[in-house]
């Protein structure tokens, strides 16, 4: 049972994925749940702010502290990890060793997620709320930004990196702090992306599904897909 943070990241390690949350209609698989009664079964408590027992926290605690764990919008266009085990696994399954500029040529990535990885390539890392303004987002496009951010993250060519405070005019923090995000390839170091060359598509998604079965025996061959697939 995952009552804290350390006994998440080793059940993680151990996993090597997970969804961020869990239930019983998540399908795939999830370390720990979230909503009603889950609580009561684990003694994780949301949004508490506390470090320890704030599964919410661990998000950017993980970013902040490892440099072998994943955070993002990855699986079914919601949040969750991936070791760095098990990263080239998914990046062979879901991009075939082919680069961004392979994919958008295809016509399988958008125009807006172009501009958006274009303004975070350039700068290696950029908050959340300048990558809007640099890629030319204004309020209006606040759907579509937020779709095309999410499709690069589904597709790994983007991922979450940590957090950066607000600075105001007077050089003081303010707010909330914003999400920062990087290339996958500024993320990872070179033999992660060395090692999704050596797999063949076919071998990989093979072993993420074994992988799977053993997490969850009862998980469906149609979410499994899916669920590494994108």
């Amino acid at each position: 049972m995952i009552q804290n943070y350390h006994d998440f990241i080793a059940a993680l390690l151990k996993a090597g994925f997970s969804g961020a949350v869990g239930g019983k209609d998540d399908g795939v698989f999830a370390l720990f749940r979230y909503g009603w009664g889950a609580e009561e079964e684990t003694g994780l408590v949301w949004h508490t702010g506390d470090p320890d027992t704030d599964p919410w926290e661990w998000r950017m605690r993980v970013l902040d502290e490892r440099d072998d764990i994943a955070y993002g919008k990855v699986f079914g266009k919601k949040a969750g990890y991936i070791t760095k085990e098990w990263y080239p696994y998914f990046l062979a399954a879901r991009r075939g060793g082919r680069s961004f500029a392979d994919t958008y040529a295809d016509g399988t990535i958008s125009h807006f997620a172009k501009r958006i990885y274009g303004a975070v390539a350039e700068r290696g890392f950029l908050p959340l709320d300048d990558i809007k303004r640099e890629a030319g987002f204004g309020r209006e496009d606040k759907s579509r930004f937020d779709a095309a951010l999410t499709e690069l993250q589904m597709k790994l060519f983007l991922t979450m990196c940590g957090r950066q405070a607000k600075i105001s005019q007077k050089g003081e923090e303010y707010g909330w702090s914003s999400t920062m995000f990087c290339t996958a390839e500024t993320f990872w170091p070179p033999e992660v992306f060395e090692r999704a060359a050596e797999l063949g598509e076919d071998e990989a998604v093979e072993t993420i599904t074994e992988r799977i079965l053993e997490l969850n025996p009862a998980a469906e061959e149609k979410k499994i897909i899916k669920f590494i697939r994108g």
